[in-house]
């Protein structure tokens, strides 16, 4: 029978098409099922983004999570130090503090208020409460103190402050200023005898449950400021990057893209003033309707222990956090858990391999991104060591050859920046559109315009300069190489601080290494330096660390001073400062921790005293 063969002959033909394109696809494209599955999940994500855009009022994350009571009011929301808090709950106590805040300061549509609160079950209500008046919140790093608090709160415009009863020292410290600026001081206490400061839980605790009118908030929009997030401070003062309606609804998406889904039980042990805990974590656990397990602070100890007893499925991890896991002695019961992803960033590809090894099989979601930023990787493949994969289907960027000795961009004769090749650093930037704008800092106009850089691909283009230098490779990964600013010059090559980090942690005795390049009078550039931290009970090794620094780096990246710390200054998302080591330099006369210094002639390490000193600032001594 003719057609029947013809047909067979169709679909032989057909199927052997099929067969061909399989095997071409995983011989040249061996990750496209993975790229297919982001690209759609993203599409998704998008078209309800426009949707949200669209609709009339607004429908924002507090509306989501008004549907998720809706949906399911008994469903845990929070677990919190042996409490459970019902998604119908939390938003009973959100119009309780709403209430009260309406009745007390007299709260309207569009007043910041700024929060000092500890990682806190009320922290989450509280902003809640705050959204539903249609009041954008400033969240206050708890750490902070004095000069830093007052600045942080200045920035952001608020005529109000909100802190935990544990922080009422440190508002305490800089009250006389705030009453001088008629600002508004609650504690989330049932009493206070502090003038200028008044309790807060006693009134909420009184206040009414009822729902509130949406009328409260009826001109927000997706382009509204919903927080003020403030950057990590590596660099000095922090900064209040603007994070409207738009950027929460994009971050809180990420749980989705990473495969997180309704039936996972999500471990936020970041602070929830920092974006990674409040968007990534908090509003991502609202956008899927899931339950969260809060911790007030980070534990290695108690890590694996909680995971077990909550059943938690998804973890948090950012800067040390993995490495601090790595650290704990081994145990038997290592791979007993529920955990299947980890989100986070910042992961050294060491201890992304060792945390595998020891923890079992679980997807890595490195991501790259900033709070204020309009570009964003997501490593959705688990290939250790990328923070993502090259994708310009989303958001325009490109990768720019970077000046590292100048700290600027290269520039053509036309006054244009080049891109970087394959395989090259270069520094990444991201175009300002109307789909990926660049907003900026409150109140600080100079350091908005330091971030964006003009006459980049042609006259007249904008965009947002991320200040990090990442490199392309031929299969389409992303890698972070350094920050701007962390890569200094020396003997005429850039020395990546991350690169020589990660070798000096090589080491027996050293827990932490913290690498900078400090200025010596007489010379160009600036030479290598290394505050460590060492392993309980060690002895820095001087001759240990001299063989691996010269086995493992070439000569201009060896660290030739180093600084021994009890511990090393971090920001409250790990990141390491470096600021006040690169101004307090080498010298022993204002230093007290120990320093030493690589003599070459010696092979190894040697104290640093006022006479080395004097003899490299007489060039006596060459470095």
């Amino acid at each position: 029978n003719m057609p029947l063969c013809k047909m067979y002959i169709c679909f032989s033909v057909l199927a052997g098409l099929a067969v061909l394109c399989f095997f071409y696809i995983s011989a040249f494209c061996p990750h496209f099922g993975e790229d297919f599955a982001y690209i759609l999940r993203s599409i998704k994500c998008g078209i309800r983004l426009t949707k949200y855009k669209k609709i009339k009022p607004f429908y924002s994350i507090l509306d989501c999570f008004l549907d998720a009571v809706k949906r399911h009011p008994k469903k845990i929301f929070v677990h919190f130090e042996g409490r459970s808090y019902t998604y119908g709950e939390v938003d009973k106590q959100s119009n309780k503090v709403a209430r009260a805040l309406q009745a007390e300061a007299r709260l309207k549509e569009g007043d910041t208020v700024a929060l000092f609160l500890a990682n806190e079950p009320s922290f989450i209500w509280t902003w809640l409460g705050l959204a539903k008046l249609g009041c954008p919140a400033a969240l206050l790093n708890f750490n902070i103190r004095s000069k830093s608090l007052l600045h942080c709160f200045s920035c952001c415009g608020a005529k109000v402050i909100i802190a935990s009863s544990e922080l009422q020292d440190a508002v305490e410290e800089v009250l006389p200023t705030l009453r001088e600026q008629g600002i508004s001081v609650y504690l989330m206490s049932d009493s206070c005898s502090v003038q200028g400061i008044t309790a807060l839980s006693d009134k909420i605790s009184k206040a009414s449950d009822q729902p509130l009118s949406r009328d409260l908030r009826a001109n927000i929009h997706i382009r509204s400021t919903a927080l003020y997030i403030y950057t990590s401070g590596t660099t000095g003062l922090p900064k209040a990057a603007i994070v409207t309606h738009e950027r929460v609804w994009a971050a809180s998406f990420l749980q989705s893209i990473s495969g997180v889904t309704a039936e996972d039980i999500f471990y936020i042990n970041l602070p929830l003033y920092h974006s990674a805990g409040f968007l990534i974590g908090m509003t991502g656990a609202i956008e899927r309707g899931i339950t969260i397990v809060l911790k007030r602070k980070f534990s290695a100890s108690q890590f694996w222990d909680d995971c077990r007893k909550y059943d938690i499925t998804v973890m948090q991890y950012i800067g040390e956090t993995l490495r601090y896991l790595c650290n704990t002695p081994k145990k038997d019961d290592e791979k007993n858990h529920k955990v299947r992803i980890a989100i986070g960033n910042g992961v050294r590809t060491d201890v992304w391999s060792e945390f595998l090894h020891r923890f079992g099989d679980i997807k890595v979601r490195e991501l790259y991104a900033a709070t204020e930023g309009n570009i964003g990787f997501v490593n959705y493949t688990s290939k250790i060591g990328a923070v993502g994969r090259v994708n310009f289907f989303f958001f325009p960027y490109t990768l720019i050859k970077f000046d590292i000795e100048k700290e600027e961009p290269v520039r053509d004769s036309q006054g244009l920046c080049i891109e970087a090749a394959v395989g090259e650093t270069g520094l990444l930037v991201g175009r300002v559109t109307k789909r990926s704008p660049f907003v900026g800092y409150a109140g600080n106009k100079e350091q908005t315009e330091k971030k964006r850089l003009r006459d980049v691909l042609k006259k007249g283009d904008l965009y947002f300069n991320t200040g990090d230098l990442l490199q392309f490779d031929k299969d389409n990964f992303v890698y972070f190489q350094d920050r701007v600013g962390d890569t200094f010059r020396w003997k005429g090559e850039n020395v990546a601080t991350s690169e020589v980090a990660d070798i000096l942690t090589m080491v027996h005795c050293i827990l932490e290494a913290n690498v900078y390049g400090v200025k010596v009078e007489g010379h160009e550039g600036r030479v290598g330096m290394a505050a460590l931290t060492l392993e309980e009970g060690q002895k820095f090794d001087c001759s240990a660390t001299y063989t691996q620094v010269v086995n493992y780096l070439p000569a201009y990246a060896r660290p030739r001073f180093i600084r021994i710390q009890p511990c090393l200054e971090m920001t409250g998302t790990f990141k390491m400062k470096k600021v006040k080591l690169v101004e307090e330099g080498f010298n022993p006369a204002h230093i007290k921790d120990p320093l030493y210094f690589l003599d070459p002639e010696k092979k190894t390490y040697v104290p640093l005293t006022e006479e080395i000193y004097r003899a490299i600032v007489s060039k006596e001594v060459k470095l």
